[in-house]
């Protein structure tokens, strides 16, 4: 594993690009960071300022070609059904096609556990999709696109799809946001669902961590899965969260009920980022 590549992060100032960031540069990769917002990229990063969904054929030169792309750039993560997906899939597709086209050779991109939809127990890399919300269906055409488009290209492509994300909570727009605000508006009750469902909880610095690893890396490709491979319910996350924080606001149960299209059991397959990390440690690089 080579720390001495320059690793380009498209939506660096993010909720988790700013994690990554950091992450890579504490391993002493070379990285350059791009995003509209540079508040919280960590200064030891060569900050860009750069329209990267301008079509511009030569943007691969002009970004100092770079050795591997990690692309997390998104608009509007957290609301799942804003038009803007649809409206900017196409720029994204076009800016990693000028990459590719440059003499790009590794590109790493940002997905979702989203873009599966409804599913019961395991997510691997075979799980058939079917998204329901304009995010999901906007991060799967994506992924699906650049399949086609890299087939037989000898270009390095990873997938990196994340789950439930946690940690750093108020910046992340979760459940966990909304306890912290209650909390602090004084409210005694939280209306709550029946906190039974099951999900693959990470939290964003071991995802960060993940990330980084992943894209410093050739041999395990394709979709990987960035996650715990262990479902917790929703109701002992958030009353773990409640004692480990103090809060005095108590969960209503049963005030929200359970949504249709919410699974009662969902977790990531995690061999192949066990993989990677199973390697890295032996390699001595954590």
């Amino acid at each position: 594993m080579s720390t001495n590549n320059t690793v380009l992060v498209t939506g660096a100032g993010g909720y988790i690009g700013s994690y990554v960031v950091k992450k890579l540069l504490d391993m002493g990769v070379n990285v350059s960071a791009v995003d509209n917002n540079t508040e919280r990229i960590d200064f030891r990063a060569n900050i860009v300022e750069y329209d990267i969904f301008a079509d511009n054929e030569n943007i691969y030169e002009e970004l100092g070609m770079p050795d591997v792309c990690l692309h997390m750039a998104w608009r509007d993560g957290f609301v799942h059904n804003a038009d803007s997906h649809l409206k900017h899939l196409f720029s994204h597709y076009r800016f990693i096609k000028h990459m590719i086209n440059g003499g790009l050779k590794h590109i790493a991109v940002m997905g979702t556990m989203h873009e599966v939809g409804y599913h019961e127990g395991e997510i691997n890399e075979n799980t058939h999709t079917s998204p329901y919300s304009l995010y999901g269906v906007s991060k799967n055409s994506l992924r699906q696109s650049l399949e086609i488009l890299l087939k037989d290209q000898g270009v390095v492509f990873q997938w990196l799809r994340a789950f439930y994300i946690y940690g750093d909570d108020l910046k992340n727009k979760s459940i966990f946001t909304k306890i912290i605000q209650a909390e602090q508006e004084g409210k005694e009750n939280f209306p709550f669902t029946s906190g039974k469902n099951m999900y693959d909880f990470v939290t964003v610095d071991e995802l960060a961590q993940q990330i980084s690893l992943s894209v410093l890396q050739t041999e395990v490709t394709g979709i990987i899965n960035c996650c715990s491979g262990t479902p917790v319910t929703l109701q002992d996350m958030v009353e773990n969260f409640l004692e480990k924080n103090g809060f005095n606001i108590k969960l209503e149960y049963g005030a929200f009920p359970d949504r249709p299209y919410d699974s009662p059991a969902v977790w990531g397959n995690n061999e192949k980022i066990q993989k990677i990390l199973k390697a890295t440690t032996q390699a001595g690089c954590l």
